[in-house]
């Protein structure tokens, strides 16, 4: 018989951010030669009924969204995720400076245009400065920084999610205790009220043949209403549904333990629970037993949002 190996419980709540830096440029080199630059990468995740990927990226690194798509899907499997990229210059927090080459090419430019067309208007301030920021920004190869940067994110967002998992994990793991505690509050109650529900049927019936003035009660009277008693008693039996809810924690325990991708199978358990919780309570003939069943649907509803962020 194999034995199956636990794995962690993973939540799809969570954040992770890496940056890479580049070297500055030499002082008097061309703007081909861009100055110091920061990549930065972000990644963001919550709960998904499926995997469900969004890129927001620069232009300069719009080329790498398949390849960054394929490695975050042989990592995740479940979960709204969001990647986010910026690059930032050594003087983006000011303005970016035209070398005197890029100024040279401009101007050149510039009269072979006006030679053409006279009504041309001439290059603003603003225009070479744009044109500065984007040889910059566009002579740099980001091709060997930005997979590897995304592996270290993704690597920080499953250990991010781990501990989430864990956390989840164990409030799980407390509210099952509660609900088997339940349980067994209830398990004495279901003989005693079944015969009690029995004999305050019979005794009801009883007072009814009184009213007959001591008339005889027949043979077949008495046996149709031992019969009407006992329906009705294994009716308001919830002993099945206590079995049943048993069960279900059991499952869900053994689920916890295996980890790995578990949260569809758990909240389909945390329905069935429901639903044998529900049935108690509707099938309940004391107050007793009715607050067992209240006590349970709160608990298994707490469930039931935790376990939605389970992978």
């Amino acid at each position: 018989m194999t034995r199956e190996t636990a794995m962690p419980v993973y939540s799809m709540t969570g954040y992770a951010s890496a940056q890479h830096s580049t070297a500055n440029a030499q002082p008097d080199s061309d703007t081909r030669n861009p100055p110091a630059a920061q990549l930065g990468l972000e990644i963001r995740s919550v709960n998904s009924r499926f995997l469900d990927l969004s890129f927001r990226l620069p232009e300069d690194l719009r080329q790498f969204e398949p390849a960054l798509r394929d490695l975050i899907i042989t990592k995740l499997k479940r979960g709204k995720v969001e990647v986010r990229a910026s690059i930032e210059t050594a003087n983006a927090s000011g303005v970016t400076e035209p070398s005197p080459k890029l100024l040279h090419r401009l101007n050149g430019a510039q009269d072979s245009i006006k030679a053409w067309l006279p009504l041309a208007s001439p290059l603003s301030v603003a225009d070479v400065l744009r044109f500065a920021a984007a040889e910059q920004s566009g002579t740099r190869d980001w091709s060997e920084a930005v997979l590897p940067l995304a592996e270290k994110a993704l690597k920080e967002l499953l250990s991010a999610r781990q501990r989430e998992g864990a956390r989840l994990s164990t409030m799980l793991t407390e509210r099952l205790t509660q609900l088997r505690a339940l349980a067994m509050q209830a398990l004495p109650l279901v003989p005693q009220l079944v015969e009690q529900q029995r004999q305050r049927f019979l005794d009801r019936w009883k007072e009814a043949m009184a009213l007959t003035e001591g008339a005889t009660l027949p043979e077949a009277a008495q046996d149709r209403a031992l019969t009407e008693a006992t329906a009705f008693a294994i009716r308001i039996d919830v002993a099945e549904e206590i079995t049943r809810l048993n069960s279900h924690l059991d499952e869900i325990e053994r689920l916890l333990k295996k980890g790995g991708e578990v949260g569809k199978r758990l909240d389909f358990l945390i329905q069935e629970l429901h639903r044998e919780a529900n049935t108690m309570g509707s099938k309940s003939t004391a107050l007793e037993l009715t607050h067992i069943s209240v006590d349970m649907k709160v608990l298994i509803e707490q469930m039931r949002e935790q376990v939605q962020n389970i992978e």
